[in-house]
């Protein structure tokens, strides 16, 4: 409990951030590098990696959550072209009522903006276990991405512990030009920065040119911080918030929360928003980002609107509005993904939806959809647009797919012409002003698809409702003091969750079913990695050997639990993306880096590599270092660990519930 008075004098005068962190700081110093434990006031779980976390909640013992507020959205799974998804959404559903969750049906949108629309509140903490819960920081709350076991424990009551980040203060100036709009602002920021830029640091905006954002324009921006590695992205609360909030009838949540006028930063950025051109990242990375005029011209085989990188009402309004009276170029699919019920009533409403579906556009539920690969799969090869957050090879489904993210206005720009196109050219070409203001506004408000938790007397007589294929949560064994165990796989740079377990229409569905989703594990990149490891498991396992950036994109933890199930026991890398390297740790992988990245090139895969000493390398006060030898060519690598005391306790046990489980006895002995 070291919340010290200098830090909570600091913080009444700081950042957003470090009023945030300071007034949910239950243990450690606000340091950067640190580690630090918040109290969290909300959590937020998607049917692709919410099933994991109630059966962790049922592995802990949990008879309800303890949190203010916590919801279990149906969202990224929504295609039900077999029994398993609807057997899933009837689990979470039983475990929504038997633990006092709220439930989003499905249909009703997906989480990010229906949460900030219905719950998120300024000033508040939030746990997610999908890694762009970092979006309702658009509203001032401090929204953290994690693994699953960690929502599961902050669910139980326990804090989420995090390194301390460092803050980065990005002041905006200027007002965005007509047919610029803010996803351009986050792909500029990628532009500068690339996919690891913000590791381990807040990006905060400031500013007086937040005063042409909107709360859901914030949204845009701070969703896709996670695509720079960033721990979150953190806006004020302002009058922006306050019109959002009144929008939706919730003006009684809205608390100013600012900037005080000593706020320092650990590091500074500007950017001027009337100097900002539409921008476009390239295939296969985020961070591969150009200005559209670079690339005009490229043929387009498809766009899409929507997903949680840009779910507003403006964003589909602007979208319809440019196809008025036009139609899709001949051989262009045009996809739509309302995020939202009430965004899909509003678009009804206005007469919107039925001008995009008069300019061939096919509507699809308010969900994920094409964003996790669950449909509108791109054909291998030819040009995809959409204002998603990610196009890392093969997640929209498509193995040899090529997928362009970019604004509202370039993807529909684009559709309509059947090329790459600069909106700004596409708009002096038709003579059609920018609608600016004059676009749709929200009127909806639609909460009949949320169910409320039940009384506690009722929900304790609620069963779980378990389908064939819901397996029960995998039991793994500690981690011995020595590994002698072959390198199985040797990845490059950047390597995404995407890569390690696959989302789509193929695997996903597999989600609560770990032997057979294990299966799928890295076959995007090797194929014969699932045998490999099925031959070598019961020799003690093997290793994996990783560039920098380890482990980027989604939280899903499945990327750790499956190759742990096929006999992983330790990853050796450059770097970690944050809640990858965090997930590794609570299933029992131990995540070593490095110590002189010049060796990862003298490791091959096959090498049979010797660690010893994990035990004392993992004790509380021992020193994090490790030696590798390599029993094939006769050498030695210095490794080390960032692992804190209760991670090191984890990966010892085999987990976190194992340590829990653990702790337990021996106060149970006491």
């Amino acid at each position: 409990m070291e919340a010290t008075g200098r830090a909570a004098r600091e913080a009444a005068q700081g950042t957003v951030t470090h009023r945030l962190i300071a007034g949910h700081l239950v243990e450690g110093r606000m340091e950067p590098g640190g580690e630090i434990a918040l109290r969290i006031d909300q959590t937020l779980t998607q049917d692709a990696t919410g099933t994991l976390v109630m059966q962790e909640l049922e592995a802990l013992g949990l008879d309800r959550v303890r949190t203010e507020v916590s919801v279990q959205y149906v969202d990224h799974n929504i295609l039900q072209s077999d029994e398993r998804n609807a057997e899933d959404h009837a689990f979470l559903r039983s475990a929504a009522r038997r633990f006092g969750l709220w439930y989003s049906k499905p249909g009703n949108g997906v989480s990010h903006p229906v949460h900030m629309q219905r719950f998120g509140v300024p000033g508040k903490t939030l746990a997610g276990s999908d890694s762009h819960t970092c979006a309702a920081g658009s509203l001032g709350m401090l929204a953290l991405g994690t693994g699953g076991v960690e929502v599961a424990m902050a669910m139980a009551g326990e804090p989420l512990r995090i390194a301390m980040p460092q803050v980065w203060g990005v002041r905006l100036t200027g007002e965005l030009p007509p047919w610029v709009s803010a996803k351009d602002v986050v792909l500029e920021m990628l532009r500068r920065h690339g996919v690891k830029g913000a590791v381990n640091r807040v990006l905060e905006y400031h500013g007086p040119g937040l005063g042409c954002l909107t709360a859901m324009d914030r949204h845009v921006i701070a969703n896709m911080g996670a695509e720079l590695g960033a721990t979150t992205t953190v806006f004020p609360a302002d009058e922006a918030v306050r019109d959002f909030l009144r929008a939706e009838g919730r003006e009684e949540d809205f608390t100013p929360l600012v900037a005080g006028p000593g706020a320092r930063y650990d590091l500074t950025e500007e950017i001027d928003l009337s100097a900002l051109e539409p921008l476009i990242a390239r295939p296969t990375s985020p961070g591969n980002v150009v200005p559209v005029r670079e690339v005009a011209g490229e043929p387009v085989h498809q766009a899409v609107i929507g997903s949680s990188a840009n779910p507003g009402l403006r964003d589909f309004a602007i979208a319809a509005a440019m196809a008025e009276g036009r139609q899709a170029a001949e051989g262009v699919s045009l996809d739509v993904n309302p995020t939202s019920r009430e965004t899909l009533q509003d678009l009804t409403k206005s007469g919107a939806i039925l001008a995009l579906i008069a300019a061939g556009a096919r509507v699809h539920q308010a969900g994920c959809l094409g964003c996790i690969g669950m449909g509108q799969a791109p054909a291998a090869g030819r040009n995809s647009l959409r204002t998603f957050p990610r196009n890392f090879p093969g997640r929209s489904g498509t193995e040899e797919d090529a997928v362009w993210l970019c604004s509202p206005e370039t993807a529909t720009a684009s559709a309509l012409t059947g090329r790459i196109t600069d909106p700004r050219a596409w708009a002096e070409e038709t003579g059609m002003r920018h609608p600016g203001g004059e676009l749709v506004r929200r009127q909806s408000r639609n909460t009949t698809m949320l169910q409320a938790p039940l009384p506690p007397g009722e929900a304790a007589r609620v069963r779980l409702d378990r389908g064939p294929g819901i397996s029960s949560l995998p039991g793994f064994e500690p981690l011995p003091d020595t590994l002698r165990a072959p390198v199985l796989l040797k990845v490059g740079d950047n390597v995404s969750t995407d890569e390690i377990s696959p989302a789509g229409a193929r695997a996903l569905p597999y989600r609560s079913d770990i032997p057979r989703l294990a299966e799928f594990t890295f076959t995007r990149i090797d194929r014969a990695y699932p045998r490999r490891a099925a031959d070598t498991a019961g020799d003690g396992g093997h290793l994996v050997v990783g560039g920098e950036n380890y482990g980027q994109g989604s939280s899903r933890e499945h990327a750790a639990i499956t190759p742990r199930y096929l006999g992983l026991r330790a990853v050796i890398a450059k770097s970690y993306a944050r809640i990858h390297w965090q997930n590794l740790a609570n299933f029992g992988v131990l995540a070593l880096e490095f110590a002189d990245p010049a060796d990862y090139d003298r490791i091959r895969q096959g090498d049979e590599l010797r660690l010893t000493g994990l035990h004392a390398a993992l004790e509380e006060d021992a020193e994090p270092r490790v030696v590798a030898v390599n029993l094939t060519r006769n050498e030695e690598y210095p490794l080390r660990h960032r692992l804190p005391a209760h991670r090191r306790a984890a990966v010892r046990a085999g987990g976190v519930v194992q340590a829990l489980a653990a702790r337990e006895r021996r106060r149970a002995a006491a």
